[in-house]
């Protein structure tokens, strides 16, 4: 018999060599940049999250925005112009200047009272701080914006107009103070219509703005103190509820 071929071995694939990685360059390390220097405004602290400064700014052109009557010849908005040079009392008592109200036009006391208070308070309590900030000199053209009409106001010691303009007459009219033609009835609180709110918040914003001039105008200071000094001993002596002698601002500031 022919013995069978013996078959040849097959060889074993040999694997491919695999390339070593080629390493990645290695960035050189980037330097920091310099610290750098900002310069600071006046009156405001290097490490502030906050303008503060110019949110004081801010606040008192909101009020110079609000003005009835002339305004200066320094009026720093250009889109307001004199207002309401009608108002006048029952007796035809200058009653022009102060401050509209919230949006509207109505001249009411006792908030217009308040919001002098606190104004004079926080010039009296930070004076410093206002004027680091160049604030202080229009601080106090805002208070006396407001005391300067309280005091056309007070007419005589035991008579005070709390509100100028009818609420539910202005709120129906959509115009410009500027060209409005509304009839602006005068409320006065007397011995007979007390109104101790409202009078004796105006005591309380006349004697402080007397405290806020009391360096830069004495005069002016000696003025708000009589004022104050009358109307609350107006307050104190005829004691009642001011929107129940003029039931109109009850619908608004009861």
């Amino acid at each position: 018999p022919v013995p069978s071929p013996v078959p040849s071995p097959i060889p074993s694939p040999v694997p491919a060599p695999v390339p070593s990685p080629i390493p990645s360059p290695v960035p050189s390390p980037v330097p920091a940049p310099a610290p750098t220097t900002t310069e600071v405004p006046p009156g405001q602290c290097s490490t502030e999250r906050y303008d503060f400064g110019e949110v004081l700014r801010l606040s008192n052109l909101f009020y110079e925005a609000q003005r009835s009557g002339k305004l200066p010849a320094d009026n720093r908005i250009p889109w307001r112009g004199d207002s309401s040079l009608g108002d006048v009392g029952n007796n035809g008592e200058d009653l022009t200047g102060g401050y509209h109200d919230a949006g509207d036009y109505v001249k009411f006391g006792l908030p217009m009272a308040s919001a002098m208070t606190v104004l004079a308070y926080g010039g009296i309590s930070y004076e410093d701080a206002y004027k680091s900030a160049g604030q202080y000199s229009y601080l106090q053209d805002a208070v006396k914006w407001g005391t300067d009409y309280l005091i056309k106001a007070h007419v005589s010691p035991n008579e005070f107009y709390c509100q100028v303009g009818n609420g539910d007459v202005d709120h129906a009219y959509p115009g410009r103070p500027e060209t409005m033609t509304v009839n602006r009835p005068a409320y006065m609180l007397n011995a007979n219509n007390p109104g101790s709110d409202c009078a004796g918040e105006s005591a309380a914003s006349l004697a402080s703005a007397a405290v806020l001039f009391k360096d830069t105008d004495p005069a002016y200071s000696a003025t708000l103190i009589q004022h104050a000094k009358e109307l609350f001993n107006f307050a104190d002596t005829y004691r009642g509820v001011y929107s129940n002698s003029i039931p109109d601002a009850s619908k608004f500031y009861n």
